[in-house]
């Protein structure tokens, strides 16, 4: 894009962690029989009277702590009016004009330097229910999901390429997760995302007209429905046309934007206060009850693990990019120490059975201090780190104890001089002319003995005493 830039906001939907519904007393459990989690509330009964759900005030106030936000004195919750059929009220209750919160900013770290994004607001709100298409042009309503409660978090149009916009989208995610309010599994669509984006010429600072994409369920999505979005609205531009202000949905199999219909404006909505709730007004000493919960948060951590553990970035990214992950990491170096030892192994070998086994690290069989005493079994040159990394996957999926295991299946090492000499010689005696080239200055013939005397002791030999014994066998 050399003479045009993008600009993008994000509006992210978090659906929160708690036991029941924003406005009722209906459970939020993901997954189970269509309509079974309803009650006249949120059916949308005639005369059933929403309370709102205090848990789900304290997890929108802990957010908005966490991104610096202004939690408003007083906020109001509003009807925004539109119909769908999953929409049984006829308006989704939200907040309009007094939301919960607003001014903050999220910093990320972007392809080497920090970037930060503003938050204009953050608001709650209920959620829709689910229509569900079968065959035969019929089409069925899951209320399930409806009352459940929402944050909506809305970006300044600070982000600039969809590089940033994933960034962001992992900040935020982490964030939610780290405070233990959101699960941000995208499949389930709790952590949910819409875009508006427009182009402009570079350097410009009027605003082109915006589209909203819409339909983005993975990280990876997100980037092609964007890069795919701005390229659209460039090649219109530069063909002369207009771009028109509308909402479009991405199409994952073609990897396209497709129109959906005319944007929206607030006015469509026809804002009101909800008649059926109180404005909403957070004492100080919840505020501050609720600031002393926060726990470190992911950037902290990020930058904990970079000054404390000495840990290069790429790796105190995935270390700190899941709780449980960076939670494990601290435990094990507590029991073990070498950070950075201990950074490689969960990030090469643990981290492949997890994503094999779709777990995450608190769901590991394999327990904090097993992993340290299998780090120990090397450092103390029981075995090789080869054999190491041969026995973990099964270690890991039964969660064993890896000394008892090494000593059962007789994989400690042989470090025993006089029977490695005997190999040594032996090795050597079947390969005289390897032998005598390696004594003529072919040095790196050290590789081929070494290779022979690990075969004959199917790989248990200490590679330290057998290259000194080699060495001093075929003379220097």
């Amino acid at each position: 894009m050399p003479d045009y830039e993008a600009v993008i906001g994000l509006e992210v939907h978090a659906q929160l962690k708690t036991r029941s519904k924003l406005f009722c007393a209906c459970s939020t459990v993901f997954g189970e029989e269509p309509n079974r989690n309803t009650c006249p509330v949120c059916a949308g009964m005639p005369g059933a009277l929403p309370v709102v759900n205090k848990k789900a005030v304290e997890y929108g106030v802990k957010l908005s702590q966490a991104l610096d936000c202004q939690v408003n004195d007083r906020s109001v919750f509003a009807r925004k009016n539109y119909f769908y059929p999953d929409l049984p009220k006829g308006y989704q209750i939200s907040q309009y004009e007094h939301p919960l919160a607003e001014e903050g900013q999220l910093e990320m770290p972007v392809n080497g330097s920090m970037r930060q994004v503003r938050i204009v607001r953050i608001h709650m709100e209920d959620d829709a229910g689910k229509s569900i298409h079968g065959a035969e042009n019929t089409s069925y309503v899951d209320l399930n999901r409806t009352g459940v409660p929402l944050l909506e978090i809305v970006s300044g149009p600070d982000i600039f390429s969809p590089d940033e916009a994933v960034a962001y989208l992992k900040s935020l995610r982490n964030i939610l997760i780290y405070l233990d309010i959101c699960r941000g599994n995208m499949q389930e669509g709790n952590f949910r995302c819409d875009a508006n984006v427009s182009v402009r010429p570079r350097g410009r600072p009027e605003y082109g007209t915006r589209t909203e994409v819409k339909n983005m369920n993975s990280f990876r999505f997100v980037h092609k429905a964007l890069t795919y979005e701005i390229n659209r609205q460039i090649e219109l531009l530069e063909d002369g046309e207009q771009v028109v202000q509308e909402t479009r949905l991405f199409d994952e199999s073609s990897g396209q934007t497709k129109s959906m219909r005319g944007k929206e404006e607030a006015h469509d909505y026809r804002y009101f206060p909800d008649p059926d709730l109180v404005p909403l007004s957070i004492s100080v000493r919840d505020r501050e009850e609720w600031s002393r919960e926060l726990p470190e948060l992911p950037l902290s951590k990020w930058r904990r693990f970079l000054r404390d553990y000495a840990l290069p970035e790429e790796a105190a990214d995935i270390l700190t990019g899941e709780k449980d992950m960076a939670d494990y990491f601290e435990r094990v170096v507590a029991c073990f120490g070498e950070p950075q030892t201990v950074g490689n192994w969960m990030i090469s070998e643990m981290l492949r059975e997890l994503n094999e086994g779709n777990i995450s690290a608190s769901e590991s069989p394999l327990a904090p201090e097993q992993l340290a005493e299998l780090l120990r079994l090397i450092q103390q040159e029981k075995i090789s780190s080869k054999i190491a990394k041969q026995i973990f996957p099964e270690i890991f999926a039964r969660g064993l104890d890896p000394e008892t295991y090494v000593e059962e299946k007789g994989y400690l090492q042989i470090t025993d001089e006089s029977r490695l000499q005997e190999v040594v010689r032996e090795v050597i005696a079947e390969n005289p002319d390897e032998a005598a080239s390696y004594k003529q200055g072919k040095k790196k013939l050290m590789s081929f003995f070494m290779g022979q005397v690990m075969k004959k002791t199917q790989g248990q030999a200490n590679p330290k005493l057998v290259d000194q014994l080699l060495r001093s066998e075929l003379g220097g």
